[in-house]
């Protein structure tokens, strides 16, 4: 404890700040890269007029909120007020859309990376490029919408992510790391910009389309890992801390997205390393020793925090469905007179879906809250399925929640293994899905026929890593790599639990992905339906 005031009072602490899906999270660490402070923010994207959105006075008004329950968290603990830091860094959500023009001003809601409103965009940028350009992705938001004649896009000056953003309001500078601009457009790991060839090309439908910008003009200047990306300015500072307390002129790193962070902290950045995040949505990242040999539709071709080549498999939704579970059973034990916390609901209920039929027991569960290119569903409609003579138990409703939560990722990473041949020697989970020990981790490694390791951080992986690429830039030593600063100085003695796949896990969960690709068509259908029913 003491040693901590004392960091905290000479200013070389270091604070990593992500914006989630549901919650925004300060966490600030120590010379020894251990917490030592946090606090978070919970919020909710909203569903405005077809489209998934935060508002921006909701990111201002969360992070202070953050940050307020940090400062508190600190002055609680240590008894001094946090005023100096030695570096911090910032990560959000990747991918989505937010365009501002000259003066600053937002010109369309933020279309987060949940929309799936952009498939004819994505279609044609894919084949003019001859580069996966997924829904998610900035370029796909914007060149839908000019598809669309949407007149704000001829008044566009900048075009960033939410990492970017916050950046920018926190030091006045336009810039982002690469890992979260690969989300926003291809880049190239070498050169650490753009690909110019690719940007042309995309340029000349732009002009196509009566805009005279270049798309490089617009976006964010692309850094690298360990490069300094600005200082917090005054105005940073109490955009951030409105109490007064935060001194400006601490070192920013590029700001990073969510799958850069969480490479970052499972220590997943080198090549046959990978991650999976399970949480409001899943993805999984793997380091490629070499390019993929073709261009798939349920890839995303991204980098590292350094530049290096990913595949991502992303899906929109992993626990949305399984929490609104919870809450069900959580109020049922309320009306039965049972006081029971949130931790410990997952906990009873998780640790029931180990007693489970490795199948499920017939049941069948789609958990999408929104569209899943993955499999090519347009919207969102959660659905239990069963057989009249499926064996419908607690156990088997809360194994089939959590199966379902994996299995548009396994149908994925499926491509990786078998057409791509990609090696992969384990992955690393985090995320809310791996809080409760022994679970998530064994269902995970049985779904998708891989060692699944966690460790001590698994659970709240995305603000600690971001603090560590913030440590990074002011510690690296020269010539030192990102790779071999998390080997040799965070995770040289981390405790890891790895979990190899059990056969008759996996045999079942192969059960019930069978049942989960044939039942599909009724999933699109009841989503299309209720669709076109609520317009």
């Amino acid at each position: 404890m003491k040693s901590a005031k004392k960091t905290i009072e000479d200013g070389r602490a270091v604070l990593g700040i992500e914006l989630g899906s549901t919650r925004i999270k300060a966490v600030l660490i120590g010379p020894d890269y251990e917490p030592i402070a946090s606090g978070n923010h919970d919020w909710e994207n909203r569903l405005e007029n077809g489209v998934w959105t935060y508002r921006l006075a909701d990111v201002q008004t969360g992070l202070r909120e953050a940050y307020g329950a940090l400062a508190a968290d600190v002055l609680k603990k240590y008894g001094v007020p946090l005023r100096r830091l030695s570096a911090m860094g910032v990560s959000g959500m990747m991918h989505g859309y937010l365009a501002f023009g000259r003066d600053g001003n937002q010109l369309a809601p933020f279309r987060t990376w949940r929309n799936t409103i952009t498939g004819r965009a994505a279609k044609e940028l894919t084949g003019l490029l001859g580069f996966n350009i997924p829904q998610r992705w900035s370029a796909a938001h914007l060149y839908q919408a000019v598809l669309n004649g949407e007149e704000h896009t001829g008044k566009v000056a900048f075009l960033t992510t939410l990492s970017g953003y916050v950046h920018w309001k926190l030091t006045g500078e336009k810039v982002i790391g690469i890992g979260d601009a690969s989300g926003m457009f291809p880049v190239d790991g070498e050169s650490c910009r753009y690909n110019a060839h690719m940007a042309a090309l995309f340029d000349e439908r732009l002009k196509a389309h009566g805009l005279r910008y270049r798309l490089t003009e617009v976006l964010p200047r692309v850094l690298p890992a360990g490069v300094p990306a600005g200082t917090l300015t005054a105005e940073g500072a109490r955009f951030l801390d409105p109490t007064g307390n935060l001194e400006p002129g601490v070192p920013l790193c590029p700001p990073e997205g969510d799958a850069g962070t969480g490479m970052t902290a499972t220590n997943s950045v080198a090549p046959r390393t990978g991650n999976v995040s399970a949480g409001t949505s899943i993805f999984a990242m793997v380091v490629l020793e070499k390019p993929l040999a073709k261009v798939h539709p349920e890839i995303d071709m991204v980098a590292t925090p350094t530049g290096r080549p990913a595949a991502m498999v992303h899906c929109n939704t992993c626990t949305s469905d399984l929490d609104a579970w919870v809450r069900v059973f959580g109020e049922f034990a309320k009306a039965a007179g049972t006081e029971l916390s949130k931790s410990e609901l997952y906990d009873l209920l998780y640790h029931r879906a180990l007693e489970a039929d490795a199948d499920c027991g017939g049941l069948v569960n789609y958990n999408f809250y929104s569209g899943e290119p993955v499999v090519g569903v347009r919207n969102g409609c959660p659905m239990l399925v069963r057989r009249a003579d499926a064996d419908f138990t607690l156990a088997n409703l809360m194994r089939a929640q959590l199966d379902s939560a994996m299995a548009t990722l396994r149908l994925g990473m499926d491509i990786l293994f078998g057409e791509e041949r990609v090696k992969l020697d384990a992955l690393t989970g985090h995320g809310g899905l791996f809080k409760t020990k022994g679970v998530g981790q064994r269902l995970m490694a049985a779904a998708l026929g891989v060692p699944v390791a966690v460790m001590e951080t698994a659970g709240e992986g995305g603000p600690w890593g971001m603090a560590l690429l913030a440590s990074f830039l002011t510690e690296k030593a020269e010539g030192e790599t990102l790779e071999d600063y998390l080997r040799s100085r965070v995770f040289h003695a981390a405790a890891v639990e790895r979990v190899e796949p059990d056969a008759a896990d996996a045999a079942g969960f192969g059960k019930f992905l069978n049942r989960y690709t044939a039942c599909l068509a009724a999933e699109r259908t009841a989503a299309d339906a209720l669709a076109t029913k609520k317009k």
